[in-house]
C-alpha cells in the first residue's frame, strides 16, 4: 500500500514531473517502423511523457520526430506536406527537416534571414528492432544507443503487437511482472500439461504446473531486479521445481519467461499520466519465432478487427470487453479471448490511475511491492542529482534474461545457467554464451 503522495510520484509523467524526467534519460519508443515506412508518406501523430509529437519519413528515407505544433502559430505538422525532404505546414508553408531546421519560410521576405534565427524542437532518432526510437532528456547529454534486451542483434525477428491504453504506464508494468495472476487470469490460454517445459502451440501455452500459489524471490540489480515464481512441477513434484524468472528493466520494460521456441517482452511508454503505448513483443529466430500478423492474430490484436488504425482496442468497458458468458459456462476461466485483452481489462478497469492506497497485499505480490519500493527509491536519488536507474553504467548487464525451466530443489535459480531461447543447433552470434549469473 503506497501514500496518495507517493502513489502520484510513481504514476505522473507529464512535464516536470520527476517519474518522466527519470524517464527521459533513456531512448524511448515514440511508435512502430511500420507506421512511417514509406518516404514522404503520411506524417503520424505520437504522444509520450504528455507531449505531443509528429512522426515523419524524408524523401531519403531518414525519420523524423518533432513537435506536433509548427513554431509559427502553432498549427498541427499531422496534417503538413510530406516532401522533398522536409515537413510544410499547410498554414504559412514553413517548411522543416528531420532535424528542426527551417528550410522555407515562404510567408516571409527572402531578406529577412529569419529561417536562420528558427528551430524546430526535433529529437535524436534511431531505428531498432521494428520501432522508432528518440532521445527525449537534456540534448547536450544525448547517449549512445544500446539495443533493447529483446531486440539484441539485427538478425533477431521481433514481432511486435501495440495498443494504446487509457491508463497509466505503471498499472501495466505492473500487470507485466506479476506472475501469480497468470495461473488464474490466464489459465484457459496457458493451460497445464504434463510436459517438460513450456511449450507454445498455435493456439495456447502449455505450462508445466498446475500450482497457483507460487513461492517469490528477488534479486535486485542497478537495472531493476529480476525475481523467480516457484511453483511445483506435475511432474517430479517431490524433487523438483517450476521456475519461472522475469525481469523488470527499469524504467518500464519486463522480459517474461519464454516458451520453448521464442522469447517474449513488453515495454510500456507513457503516452500522458493517463494513457500509455503498450507494446508486447515475440522475438528469438526467424525460424521459429512467429511472424508479425501471426503475433497479433495470435493475441487478438490485429488492427481493423481488434484495434481500430490508431490502435485503440475495439474492446472496452462499455461493450464488457467483448467477454462471453456462455463460453464461461463452457469452462473458459475469462470469457475474454487474447490473453493480452484479459490484461487489459483488468487494467482498465483499475481506473486511469490506479488508487494503490487501498491494495491489500500478500506473499505473491512480492515482485509488485519491490517494483513500487525501487522506482520510489529511484526517483528520489534521480532528485537528488543521482543518474537515473538503468542508465549508464547502471545499464542491465547482456548476461541477464528471462527463463523458465523445471530445475532440482537443490539448484538455486539465481546461479542457474541461462541463454534466450535460439533455435537449437543454429549459432547466436553474440548471444551463444551462456552465462551463470551471480548473486
Amino acid at each position: 500500500m503506497l501514500t496518495r503522495e507517493e502513489n502520484e510520484l510513481l504514476c505522473r509523467v507529464e512535464g516536470e514531473a520527476p517519474m518522466g524526467q527519470l524517464m527521459r534519460r533513456h531512448w524511448t519508443p515514440v511508435c512502430l517502423i511500420e507506421e512511417v515506412s514509406e518516404p514522404d508518406g503520411t506524417p503520424v501523430k505520437a504522444r509520450v511523457f504528455g507531449e505531443d509529437l509528429v512522426v515523419f519519413r524524408d524523401s531519403d528515407g531518414r525519420v523524423g520526430v518533432m513537435d506536433e505544433y509548427c513554431p509559427h502559430r502553432r498549427a498541427s505538422l499531422v496534417y503538413g506536406r510530406n516532401e522533398e525532404g522536409g515537413l510544410r505546414c499547410l498554414y504559412h508553408g514553413w517548411k522543416m527537416d528531420v532535424e528542426g531546421n527551417v528550410l522555407e519560410m515562404v510567408s516571409e521576405p527572402a531578406a529577412s534571414g529569419m529561417a536562420e534565427k528558427v528551430k524546430h524542437k526535433a529529437y535524436p532518432v534511431q531505428e531498432w528492432g521494428g520501432m522508432v526510437w528518440a532521445y527525449m532528456g537534456p540534448q547536450d547529454a544525448v547517449p549512445e544507443f544500446e539495443p533493447p534486451r529483446w531486440a539484441p542483434t539485427a538478425e533477431a525477428r521481433v514481432s511486435i503487437a501495440k495498443a494504446i491504453l487509457p491508463c497509466n504506464w505503471a498499472q501495466i508494468l505492473e500487470g507485466a511482472i506479476d506472475s501469480a495472476h497468470s495461473s488464474s487470469l490466464h489459465s484457459s490460454d496457458m493451460v497445464p500439461a504434463r510436459v517438460d517445459s513450456a511449450k507454445a502451440t498455435a493456439n495456447t501455452w502449455l505450462r508445466p504446473s498446475t500450482d497457483k500459489a507460487p513461492r517469490m524471490q528477488v534479486q535486485r540489480g542497478d537495472y531493476g531486479f529480476r525475481y523467480a515464481a516457484i511453483r511445483r512441477p506435475i511432474k517430479d513434484a517431490a524433487t523438483h521445481d517450476y521456475v519461472r524468472s522475469t525481469v523488470f528493466v527499469a524504467p518500464a520494460t519486463a522480459l517474461i519467461p519464454p516458451n520453448n521456441l521464442y522469447n517474449v517482452a513488453n515495454i510500456n511508454v507513457p503516452c500522458d499520466d493517463t494513457s500509455t503505448a503498450f507494446y508486447f513483443i515475440a522475438w528469438g529466430h526467424p525460424s521459429q519465432t512467429p511472424e508479425t500478423e501471426t503475433w497479433r492474430k495470435f493475441l487478438r490484436q490485429t488492427v481493423g478487427v481488434d484495434l481500430d488504425e490508431y490502435y485503440r482496442p475495439l474492446r472496452n468497458q462499455d461493450n464488457r470487453f467483448w467477454q462471453d458468458r456462455q463460453a464461461m459456462k463452457a469452462g473458459n476461466f475469462t470469457g475474454i479471448t487474447g490473453f493480452p485483452n484479459q490484461d487489459v481489462a483488468m487494467w482498465v478497469t483499475m481506473g486511469p490511475i490506479a488508487d494503490r492506497t487501498h491494495d491489500r497485499l500478500g506473499a505473491s505480490d512480492l515482485a509488485i511491492v519491490e517494483f513500487r519500493k525501487q522506482m520510489l527509491e529511484a526517483v528520489r536519488a534521480f532528485q537528488n542529482g543521482e543518474a537515473a536507474i538503468g542508465s549508464g553504467e547502471k545499464a542491465i548487464p547482456h548476461e541477464v534474461c528471462a527463463f523458465q525451466a523445471i530445475v532440482p530443489k537443490t539448484t538455486d535459480w539465481r546461479s542457474f545457467e541461462i541463454r534466450p531461447v535460439w533455435a537449437d543447433g543454429l549459432e547466436r552470434s553474440e548471444m551463444e554464451p551462456s552465462y551463470s549469473v551471480k548473486a
